[in-house]
C-alpha cells in the first residue's frame, strides 16, 4: 500500500483538471486508487505520497480526491482529510476506501494508531458530500493491531476494502500477509461478527472485491515485488479458486494496489506505478512516489479476466 511538495502542492490547487494519459498527475504524487462510482460521476480517492526521495520510505499525511464523467478528464478537489484528524492516530495516511449509503460517504482507511494502541488501524470518516470535509465518525478505531494476530507484524490490518451485498449486507476485507474480512453492522460504524480469513495463494495486500453476473472476484497484490493476482467465487465468502496473475510488477514501482469499476458499460482498472520522470530537478516517480494510472478491462466469455496490457496512452485514446 502504501509526492514533489514544494512543487506539487501549489499546481494541484491551481490547474483544476487533468486529461488521461499514464500516469494520470504527473505534478502530484498520487497511490492506492480507490474509486466510486456515484450520480453518474466517478470518485478517485487516492494516498499522497510526499516523500523528497525514493531513498527512506513513506510519506503520507493526507488523502486526495479527484472526479470524472468521462474517466479522461480529471476534475482536481485537494486533500479530504489529514491522518491526524483522527484523534487517536499517530499519522500515516494509507490505502482506503469508500462507498455511500442514504447520502452519507463512508470512507474506511488506514492509519498508525497512538501508542494506546501500537500498530496500524483502521478507521471510518463520514461526510454528506463525496469530497469532504471528512469527519472520524466513531472517535476510535474499527480494527486495531491487537484484535488479530495472524502475523507478528504490527501493520498486518491495512488497506480495507468495502463491499455491499444486494441484501445489504456489508464486509470489510482488509489484511497483509493474511487476507481477512467481517461483516460490518448495518450502520457501518462498528464490527457484526468474528475476524474470519481467506486463503489466497502468495497474498501480500491490497484485497478488492468486485461482482461481474454470478461471479464475485476478489484481486489482491501477491508476492514482492508485487503483482495484482485475483480469485473468483459464486459466494462472498469463498470458497475462492485462485486464477492467477491479472496485472504484473507495475513500472518503478515494488508495490501496486488496484481499484476495479465499471462506469457507462465499461470496465476499468485502476493501479499505481512509479513512472513519472524527474521534473525541474526533483527525483523521478519510484517506490515511496508513486502515481495513478488506468486501463481498460475485459472479460473472458467465461468470466475470468484478460491479462492487464500497461500503457502510457492510458484511456486518452479508448473507443469513444
Amino acid at each position: 500500500m502504501k509526492k514533489l511538495k514544494a512543487l506539487a502542492l501549489p499546481l494541484l490547487f491551481s490547474s483544476s483538471l487533468a486529461v488521461a494519459q499514464n500516469p494520470l498527475f504527473t505534478d502530484v504524487f498520487t497511490a492506492d486508487p480507490a474509486a466510486l462510482v456515484h450520480n453518474d460521476t466517478v470518485y478517485l480517492y487516492t494516498g499522497h505520497d510526499e516523500a523528497p526521495n525514493n531513498d527512506v520510505f513513506f510519506e503520507m499525511h493526507d488523502w486526495l480526491a479527484f472526479s470524472s464523467t468521462d474517466m479522461v478528464n480529471w476534475k482536481k478537489h485537494g486533500p479530504i482529510m489529514k491522518a491526524t484528524d483522527f484523534k487517536w492516530a499517530k499519522g500515516e495516511a494509507w490505502a482506503s476506501h469508500m462507498i455511500e449509503r442514504d447520502g452519507t460517504f463512508y470512507f474506511f482507511t488506514t492509519v498508525r494508531h497512538n501508542d494506546t494502541k501500537p500498530g496500524f488501524a483502521i478507521g471510518v470518516a463520514t461526510s454528506k458530500s463525496p469530497t469532504g470535509p471528512f469527519k472520524d465518525a466513531i472517535g476510535h478505531a474499527l480494527v486495531t493491531d491487537d484484535m488479530t494476530k495472524h502475523t507478528p507484524n504490527d501493520w498486518d490490518d491495512i488497506d480495507p476494502a468495502i463491499y455491499t451485498e444486494e441484501n445489504g449486507d456489508t464486509y470489510m476485507f482488509f489484511g497483509n500477509l493474511m487476507p481477512k474480512y467481517v461483516k460490518l453492522s448495518d450502520d457501518l460504524l462498528s464490527l457484526d461478527g468474528e475476524i474470519k480469513t481467506l486463503d489466497l495463494p502468495n497474498f501480500t495486500e491490497a484485497l478488492w472485491v468486485h461482482k461481474k453476473n454470478d461471479n464475485y472476484y476478489v484481486s489482491y497484490a501477491c508476492e514482492f515485488p508485487e503483482k495484482i493476482c485475483y480469485a473468483m467465487s459464486k459466494s462472498i465468502h469463498g470458497p475462492w479458486e485462485y486464477k492467477g496473475i491479472l496485472n504484473e510488477i507495475a513500472g518503478n514501482s515494488e508495490t501496486n494496489h488496484q481499484s476495479i469499476i465499471e462506469y457507462k458499460g465499461k470496465d476499468y482498472f485502476i493501479y499505481h506505478t512509479g513512472a513519472v520522470p524527474p521534473i525541474d530537478g526533483k527525483p523521478s516517480g519510484g517506490r515511496f512516489r508513486r502515481s495513478v494510472a488506468i486501463e481498460p478491462l475485459y472479460y473472458n466469455e467465461d468470466g475470468t479476466l484478460k491479462r492487464i496490457i500497461m500503457t502510457t496512452e492510458g484511456l486518452s485514446k479508448q473507443d469513444k
